[in-house]
């Protein structure tokens, strides 16, 4: 593949860092095994040439320099499934604490861990309800607002019951929901008496709003899944679920011909791979993705519960999610980090990341030289947000002093330094 040229700078968003000069990612490794040098300016990709062949800037000691020798640089990933209202809440001891100022706390402290993981963009579901009413969603967008430049956190409102009398309260709920600024509609039809029903409601609501659905399911009654796939197909801008755990355990002929209705009416699913939620009723098991993939459903990954009682391990880590992928479920490494990058990305109605000009400046890179050594350890990691460097983890591994006085010729690691 050639060089990617030079573009022209795209004016920057005015909610962005004003006036920061280029910013140059030098020596980095793509995966196609070139060596290159990225140029960086406003949120975009400028331009991506052979080794030493960019500068920082047209004027001597303008922009910055990212010495990226010895990692890998790639789409940065995106997760669209993490629980914003009960993250971090494994060690509370007692219920979870629903306070505005609780729930914000652990948004964004939660925010921040998954952006050092290298993750740019979340999904957060959070539940609104007549018992927690709009609190833990407010106070999830408040965090969102303050995390603005250094990740970008969406909101998914999740109902309670929404069918018959007793779910007149969740319906008005979730209208006040979207207008007060969930960019989706979710919930659990499973826990619903009328899970049809459930889903009908959830889908007028999404239409009428114009924002995407996300749904939690099990998915282990196929019927049920015919009909949400014949109700949601076509839906703009689109309809996933997850995290489906269920498919799984249905026989291999009925497993196939549920994914076959699901990629015919364009739903994505979004698998958990880490471990499962408490949004559903059982968690045990990840959904069948080489049987959806070949099916032509697009199958993304997510966190899930991170560290909260549903997980109390819960890393929150993509390249992990992407990792176990790989490890556990039989997809290329290729694949397995598309389910965390570009098919992700997808899911949340991102625009495209690609290592060429033009593309979004949004990048992780990882130290390695290939992405199945990279999602191996993946201990060092360089994160880049709307086209600046907003998170670096450093590991370096050292080991005891030998004890000849010859040098063994052990290898030493490297580290990329910003000048």
């Amino acid at each position: 593949m050639p060089d990617s040229r030079p573009q022209p700078p795209h004016s920057p968003d005015p909610s962005g860092p004003a006036g920061r000069g280029p910013l140059l990612l030098t020596g980095a490794r793509l995966t196609d095994g070139r060596t290159v040098d990225v140029r960086l300016c406003g949120e975009r990709i400028e331009a991506v040439g052979t080794a030493g062949s960019l500068t920082a800037g047209t004027a001597p000691g303008t922009g910055t320099r990212v010495d990226l020798t010895g990692y890998l640089l790639l789409p940065a990933p995106a997760d669209p499934h993490v629980h914003g209202d009960t993250v971090l809440t494994a060690d509370a001891g007692g219920p979870v604490p629903y306070a505005a100022g609780d729930v914000r706390r652990r948004v964004t402290e939660a925010a921040l861990l998954q952006l050092g993981h290298g993750a740019t963009a979340l999904r957060a579901h959070v539940r609104v309800d007549d018992m927690q009413g709009l609190g833990a969603l407010t106070a999830v967008l408040r965090a969102r607002r303050s995390l603005c430049g250094l990740t970008g956190l969406t909101a998914v409102a999740m109902p309670g019951v929404l069918t018959g009398a007793a779910g007149a309260d969740g319906r008005a709920v979730l209208r006040d929901a979207l207008k007060t600024g969930a960019c989706a509609v979710g919930g659990c039809p499973d826990l619903d008496p009328d899970p049809t029903g459930y889903v009908e409601a959830v889908l007028e609501a999404a239409a009428e709003h114009g924002c995407p659905v996300d749904l939690h399911t099990d998915a282990a009654d196929p019927a049920r899944l015919a009909r949400l796939a014949a109700m949601a197909g076509g839906l703009r801008p689109g309809v996933a679920l997850g995290p489906c755990g269920g498919l799984g355990r249905l026989p291999a002929e009925v497993a196939s011909r549920t994914a076959d209705q699901l990629a015919a009416a364009g739903v994505a699913v979004v698998c958990l791979p880490q471990g499962g939620c408490g949004s559903v009723d059982r968690r045990d098991g990840t959904a069948p993705v080489r049987l959806l993939r070949a099916a032509g459903v697009r199958v993304a990954a997510g966190s899930g519960a991170l560290r909260d009682m549903s997980n109390p391990v819960g890393r929150g880590d993509p390249l992990e999610a992407a990792y176990l992928l790989a490890s556990c479920h039989g997809l290329r490494p290729e694949d397995a980090y598309d389910a965390v990058s570009a098919s992700a990305r997808a899911v949340l109605g991102l625009p495209e990341v690609r290592v060429e000009a033009g593309f979004p400046a949004e990048l992780l890179a990882v130290r390695g030289d290939r992405l199945s050594a990279a999602l191996s350890p993946a201990y060092s990691r360089v994160v880049v947000h709307r086209g600046r460097v907003v998170a670096r983890t450093s590991a370096v591994r050292e080991y005891g002093d030998a004890t000849t006085a010859a040098d063994p010729g052990l290898p030493r690691q490297g580290r990329g330094e910003l000048s």
